[in-house]
C-alpha cells in the first residue's frame, strides 16, 4: 500500500471542500496507489534526474509580443451582428437569468 489511505483522502477532500462518497474515495485511492505511485517510481529510477532544471512553463523559450489595442471604428452593422443571436431586442441581447 502506498502513502495514501482512506483517511488521508478524506482529510484532503475536506480541505478542498469536496464531499466524496465511499465509492469516489476508493476510486481516488486506487488511482493514487496504482497509477500515480507507479509514475513516481518510474521518475525516481531515471538517471541524472536530480540535475534536470525545473520548468516554470512548458514553453520557457517561447517569445511573444503583446500588441496595442487599437480602436478600428464603428464599421460593423449592429443589426448584422445581432442577427447571430437567438434573442435580441432593441439592440440588446437577452440572456437567461442566473441570479436569484
Amino acid at each position: 500500500m502506498g502513502k495514501f489511505n482512506k483517511e488521508k483522502i478524506d482529510e484532503l477532500s475536506e480541505k478542498l471542500l469536496i464531499n466524496l462518497t465511499d465509492e469516489e474515495n476508493e476510486m481516488i485511492l486506487k488511482e493514487f496507489n496504482e497509477e500515480i505511485d507507479e509514475d513516481f517510481e518510474t521518475i525516481s529510477t531515471m538517471e541524472n534526474i536530480s540535475s534536470v532544471e525545473p520548468m516554470t512553463h512548458c514553453l520557457d523559450d517561447f517569445v511573444y509580443e503583446l500588441r496595442e489595442d487599437e480602436y478600428t471604428g464603428d464599421n460593423e452593422d449592429i443589426e448584422d451582428l445581432l442577427s447571430n443571436c437567438d434573442d435580441a431586442v432593441d439592440g440588446e441581447i437577452r440572456v437567461p437569468k442566473v441570479v436569484g
